[in-house]
């Protein structure tokens, strides 16, 4: 499994009434798509939940790497350049992901991208990563929780689908939730 987002700040007086049209048409579009565990729909506007910016930043998490390749060389991906350009996609390398089988009642997102400090124990954090994404979601808080790490940068991602917006972090970009593609069933 790999996690994927990219993510386009846009101008403080953008009218993110388009993001949110933009969500709700373009959004089925993915539902069912080949090796996708779920795409999230995410957004943000600059002073909500403690953001600095308005962002359109989708997240995913891809069953294999070829749905994610398959995505990024398709048009979906080719149309969504032209509107918005070309972004930096993040990817990381899944330590542990959790769904509950409630994850369609998700309305929020957060995401915590951390450094991992050079010769850091990599199993141990491993493990503490992994057992706090179990438990986020085996306590009820979670409806989804992932965490991972990406070794060209050497950072570790935290993200997690929320009914409700929980308190969030110096480190870590709340959003709201618009759209949620799931894999096939």
């Amino acid at each position: 499994m790999i996690a994927m987002q990219y993510s386009f700040t846009l101008p403080a007086d953008y009218d993110m009434s388009i993001i949110d049209r933009r969500i709700r048409d373009k959004g089925p579009l993915l539902d069912g798509f080949p090796n996708l565990g779920f795409k999230a729909y995410l957004s943000a506007r600059k002073g909500e939940f403690g953001s600095q910016d308005n962002l359109y930043a989708p997240f995913y998490l891809w069953q294999r790497p070829e749905g994610a390749s398959d995505f990024l060389c398709g048009p979906g991906f080719a149309a969504l350049t032209g509107a918005f350009g070309w972004p930096q996609v993040k990817t990381w390398i899944i330590w542990q992901a959790e769904i509950s089988p409630d994850i369609a009642a998700a309305r929020f997102a957060t995401r915590e991208i951390l450094q991992i400090e050079p010769y850091a124990p990599l199993a141990e954090i491993r493990r503490a990563e992994s057992a706090e994404t179990e438990a986020d979601v085996a306590t009820g808080g979670a409806l989804a929780s992932i965490c991972g790490f990406e070794p060209t940068t050497w950072t570790r991602v935290r993200f997690s689908l929320w009914r409700a917006i929980p308190e969030c972090g110096a480190h870590m970009q709340a959003y709201r939730l618009g759209h949620l593609s799931l894999a096939r069933t």
